[in-house]
This record gives structure tokens, C-alpha cells and sequence, in this order.
């Protein structure tokens, strides 16, 4: 009975370890044929990949992308301004101060209205020996050419301050290049020279758009950085107000404004010009003074 049972275990035995032989052998066959599912899924985007780049290569020299020279906007510009396209240009900006590196100040003189300083103002500018900047209107200009005439002779500069002084921000953009262009006109007739690349805006008034025509027109605006007041003569203000005024604001750079058509003026100038100088400044024209 004993050997009966000792004979199936080791029947059992072999019979399991047979299967487990048979088991192990199909197991390595399968591996040795089967690639790994992360292996093959790589390698598959990586034909994807491969097959979408060669067909965008394609499609890149088959269709070629063309970038416009100019914007949708830039074209549509051209094509309503073609003949303008000094638009397109920065403009420049507008000057408010001298160099204020340097002591020196620049005096200007504006001619729109009367001529009763314009006298001592060429007086005070020879004794002194300074080159001083006027704007004058065309009309001005029209009315008092003798004036102007002596300006420029005694070597000033004339620059452009519109025909009749009108508020450009009122005006259309053909009013406004026609203001600029009858006063052109007019003082080279009378000077020989031209009055770019300078104008002061009447009132003081301008805008973006103003300074953009004034620019294609050849011109940049000059504004000031001190009004010396002297225009208010006939609202009460008085020589010692206008005086003190210019003497509070003395500082390297500054452009001081002031008026050929009054009489404060031509009563201070000298006066005026003899204070700064002592304060150690040199008084110079705009060319000059914004080098």
C-alpha cells in the first residue's frame, strides 16, 4: 500500500515539473517575439511625427507662404494718401526750451498786431550786440516791410507765425498749409530767405494734427517757456510786473516770449538785457540756443 502511494507522488512530481518545463519554454518563445507596448507605441508616433513633417516640408515648397510687404492698414493708407507720404514721417517734436547744459537764454519777438517797440527792440539788440528770432505774420510783414527789412538786415532771424493769426485749431488742413505758405511767400519776397524750419502757432493754440501738417509743410512749431505778459499792457499790467516776471524765471534753456506790439517792451529791454547779462547769461538766438 505504501509503494502504491510513493509511486503517485512521484508521478505528480515529474508531472508538474514537465508542465512547468513546457510552461517556462512557451513563455520565452512568446517574449522573444512580442516588442514591449510602450516600445511600439513610441515608435509609432515617431512614424507619425516623421510622416507629418515631410508632408508640412511639402506643403511649405509646394505652397509657399508669402508675407505682404505692407498692412492691411499701411496699403489702405497708400492707397488714399499716394501722394503723401511724408505722413508716414515722425514729427518732430516741439521746442519749449534752449540747451540747458549751457547759461544762456533766448529772447523772441512776435509781430502780428502793432509795431511800437520794434524800434527800441533793435536799439536794445545792437547795443547789447545779440542776435535775437522773430515770428511775424505775412500780413505784419505786408504792412510793415521797411521792418522787416531792418530785422533781417541787422542780421535776425525771421521765422513764420501763420498770414493773419488765426486760431488754427478753427481751420481746415488747406487753410492751415495756406497760412503758412502766403507768409513763405511774402517775407522771401522781402528778405531773400526762407522762414522753415520754425513757426509759433498763434495763440499758442495747437494740437497733434496741427503739428503734423505744420511738419509736412516743412515747419517745426516753437512755443515758449516764458510769457513775459507783455501783450496784457492793455489789461493793466505794468513794466515792473513784466520785468520781474522775466528776472523769476531766468534759467539756462528758457525762451521767453514777447511782442513787438506794445510799448512795455521797447521800455524794458535794455534794462532787461543788462540784468541778465550781470547775472553771468548769455542772451542768443533760437538757432543758437537750442545747439
Amino acid at each position: 500500500m505504501k509503494d502504491i502511494f510513493a509511486h503517485k507522488i512521484v508521478v505528480l512530481v515529474t508531472a508538474f515539473f514537465t508542465l512547468a518545463i513546457i510552461i517556462s519554454i512557451i513563455l520565452i518563445v512568446f517574449l522573444t517575439n512580442t516588442e514591449p507596448i510602450e516600445n511600439r507605441y513610441f515608435e509609432t508616433n515617431k512614424t507619425t511625427e516623421s510622416s507629418q513633417s515631410s508632408n508640412e516640408d511639402t506643403f511649405q515648397e509646394d505652397n509657399p507662404i508669402e508675407i505682404p510687404e505692407t498692412t492691411p492698414s499701411e496699403q489702405l493708407q497708400e492707397e488714399e494718401n499716394p501722394n503723401e507720404l511724408e505722413e508716414l514721417t515722425e514729427t518732430p517734436k516741439e521746442i519749449v526750451w534752449g540747451n540747458t547744459n549751457k547759461k544762456q537764454v533766448i529772447f523772441t519777438f512776435d509781430g502780428g498786431s502793432g509795431n511800437q517797440s520794434i524800434d527800441e527792440i533793435l536799439s536794445a539788440l545792437n547795443k547789447h550786440n545779440i542776435t535775437a528770432t522773430f515770428f511775424t505774420t505775412g500780413k505784419w510783414a505786408e504792412q510793415n516791410q521797411d521792418e522787416i527789412k531792418q530785422i533781417d538786415t541787422a542780421g535776425h532771424e525771421i521765422f513764420n507765425h501763420t498770414y493773419d493769426h488765426p486760431h488754427l485749431t478753427e481751420k481746415t488742413d488747406a487753410e492751415i498749409k495756406d497760412e503758412f505758405a502766403k507768409t513763405e511767400v511774402i517775407l522771401k519776397e522781402l528778405t531773400g530767405k526762407t522762414t522753415k524750419p520754425y513757426f509759433r502757432p498763434p495763440y499758442g493754440e495747437r494740437n497733434a494734427h496741427i503739428l503734423d501738417i505744420a511738419s509736412i509743410e516743412g515747419y517745426r512749431s516753437v512755443y515758449w517757456t516764458v510769457d513775459a505778459l507783455d501783450w496784457k499792457e492793455s489789461e493793466g499790467i505794468t513794466a515792473n510786473e513784466v520785468k520781474q516776471r522775466i528776472y523769476d524765471n531766468l534759467e539756462n534753456g528758457a525762451i521767453y516770449l514777447m511782442h513787438i506790439g506794445d510799448n512795455i517792451t521797447g521800455e524794458i529791454l535794455d534794462e532787461v538785457f543788462t540784468y541778465i547779462e550781470n547775472k553771468g547769461y548769455k542772451i542768443v538766438s533760437l538757432t543758437e540756443g537750442i545747439k
